[in-house]
């Protein structure tokens, strides 16, 4: 009896090693829980460069640095790159072409990156030259540095698959916060069109957008601020190379916290900072934004409630088409972004990305300087609690006014390729999505 004992205990020890070490596999293939990453990686020229965002005009020297800012996320079957650049903008075709080496490389998948930029005024222009100057003329045209692309095109790869490589256990939490650090540029008078300026009657979005990692021990990670501000303190007499108040308040959140933050703009075709174009940097108040905007993001990381280490992420893509206007060039490297319709209508095919965290998290992302109006409407008819939205995301097709400032005038609606349909077309679009991922995960089961 004692001998049959003795072999049953073992039996039953076999089996649990055996079931513990099927679960243990179990759990390396579903992944390790939610697990989180910071890579900043310096983007800083050496050499003089031509600035992107007035007329042309080269570098003489550097004021602060230039960084690719990434956040890696993985819930265990989904992982999600972020990347905030401080450069002003770029192609989607550049975009593409950059996704396209990532996954040979790597084999990330296009969806799973969303790359954006500050929108500073102040740095070197990136990827393929031209699709500025098909909306804007002149101003775009100067020589372009290929080298100093591809150098910022493989310091991102490298840095992606670094941050891929460091993921480790993680916590999530989400806030919003309020700064007056921006203010409508769509300056009216009695007489003539609408034209660039400062506007305080006019709409503005002030909200902070926040999403804070930590490491499993509770010590801060990143923080991830959402802010919709042009970065063009410094306007076009400035020749120094800098990422102007976006990379300012990062620099100095960074310093007060002790861990990196990722400035990501938001809807700011029609917001201006409130210091704004000035020659040179003691004359812009540069420094100012690190009260006006940096102080208020560190209150609402404050504020963040409890975190947690159960995340889900949910990606999708939805293409939204909408009549671009009539008489307007396109880059022959963007025919994938238009397509000719049944009738001889063409239209622009905008790619719209989206990001659902958990229940109550909803981030989409377009590559547009979108009116703020267009935001703030798809904010207040959200399922979701929290609802952002990335700006100048995977390259840039423009501005896209609302309707009402269509039919006011001036410079964003003169260059803008689509119609003044465009705005109701997007918000019809990515509210419809949003709230058909509700209804998806509100049905969605979990387990135990």
């Amino acid at each position: 009896m004692f001998i049959f004992n003795l072999c049953l205990s073992n039996v039953l020890r076999l089996a649990c090693l055996v079931f513990l070490a099927v679960l243990g596999r179990s759990t390396v293939t579903l992944g390790e829980g939610f697990r989180a990453s910071l890579v900043k990686v310096d983007i800083t020229p050496s050499e003089p460069q031509w600035l992107l965002g007035y007329d042309p005009r080269q570098s003489d020297g550097v004021h602060d640095h230039l960084y690719h800012r990434i956040v890696a996320m993985d819930d265990g079957k989904t992982q999600f790159f972020l990347v905030s650049t401080d450069i002003c903008g770029f192609s989607p075709s550049w975009y593409d072409q950059v996704v396209r080496e990532l996954r040979a490389q790597t084999g990330v998948k296009p969806i799973q990156v969303w790359w954006t930029v500050t929108h500073t005024h102040s740095a070197p222009e990136v990827g393929p030259p031209g699709l500025a100057a098909v909306f804007m003329g002149h101003r775009f045209q100067h020589e372009s540095n290929p080298g100093y692309s591809e150098w910022v095109k493989r310091k991102l790869i490298a840095g992606i698959t670094e941050a891929r490589q460091k993921l480790e256990p993680a916590r999530l939490g989400i806030g919003y916060g309020l700064a007056m650090a921006n203010i409508n540029r769509r300056a009216r008078d009695k007489e003539g069109p609408t034209f660039l300026g400062l506007n305080p009657d006019g709409p503005t979005d002030r909200t902070i957008g926040l999403i804070r990692l930590e490491h499993s021990d509770g010590k801060i990670l990143t923080l991830i601020a959402n802010y919709a501000m042009h970065g063009t303190v410094l306007g076009g007499e400035n020749r120094k190379i800098s990422a102007d108040a976006p990379g300012a308040v990062a620099e100095y959140v960074e310093q007060q916290i002790g861990a990196p933050m990722l400035f990501i703009n938001g809807a700011a075709g029609n917001l201006a900072p409130i210091y704004t174009v000035y020659p040179d940097f003691n004359s812009g108040h540069l420094s100012q934004f690190r009260v006006l905007l940096g102080d208020k993001i560190i209150e609402a990381n404050r504020n963040i409630g409890p975190t947690t280490s159960n995340v889900s992420l949910t990606l999708g893509e939805q293409i939204v088409e909408s009549t671009r206007k009539t008489g307007i060039g396109w880059d022959p490297e963007l025919s994938n972004y238009i397509r000719a319709t049944s009738t001889g209508e063409t239209v622009v095919r905008l790619p719209v990305r989206f990001l659902r965290i958990n229940s109550d998290i909803a981030i989409w992302a377009t590559p547009l300087e979108l009116f703020c109006e267009i935001a703030i409407e798809v904010r207040s008819r959200s399922p979701f609690p929290y609802t952002f939205y990335f700006g100048y995301c995977n390259g840039w097709l423009g501005y896209l006014p609302t309707k009402e400032e269509f039919a006011m005038g001036g410079y964003e609606p003169s260059v803008s390729a689509f119609t003044e349909r465009g705005g109701e077309d997007l918000v019809r679009a990515v509210v419809s999505y949003l709230q058909g991922s509700e209804v998806r995960s509100s049905r969605r089961s979990d387990g135990p």
